[in-house]
């Protein structure tokens, strides 16, 4: 069964840092292709949108590859653990304008900044930012 668990979202004042994390069973990604594994977020009446996306090759020795929105370049961080199936959203100096849902979501091929390109999705983790 494919499955992507986030956690990690909650409530934080403006200029606070949040960690999420999405653990995938093994079913949800490749052992030998490309994977991908992105965040998007949608606030409250708005379209779902690309927040960051992390690209590796189990095969290669080569670097994983990051991506991040404009939006949040320079203040979130997205990595993975291997050993763990779980990649990671650093988010630091909150805004409140990063209020949303945050959505973790897989796929087996390069990567995508489009949600319509992930397969596989979690079921979300609220993250609020107060002014």
């Amino acid at each position: 069964q494919v499955q992507l668990v986030e956690s990690g979202g909650g409530l934080v004042q403006a200029g606070g840092s949040l960690r999420l994390s999405c653990a995938a069973s093994k079913r949800a990604l490749s052992a030998l292709s490309r994977n991908s594994m992105g965040w998007f977020r949608q606030a409250p009446g708005k379209e779902r949108e690309f927040v960051s996306a992390i690209t590796w090759s189990p095969s290669s020795w080569s670097a994983d590859n990051t991506y991040y929105a404009d939006s949040v370049k320079g203040r979130f961080t997205i990595s993975r653990d291997n050993a763990k199936n779980t990649v990671y959203l650093q988010m630091n100096s909150l805004k409140p304008e990063d209020t949303a849902v945050y959505y973790c979501a897989s796929r087996v091929g390069a990567v995508g900044a489009t949600q319509h390109e992930y397969p596989y999705w979690g079921q979300g983790t609220q993250v609020t930012v107060s002014s």
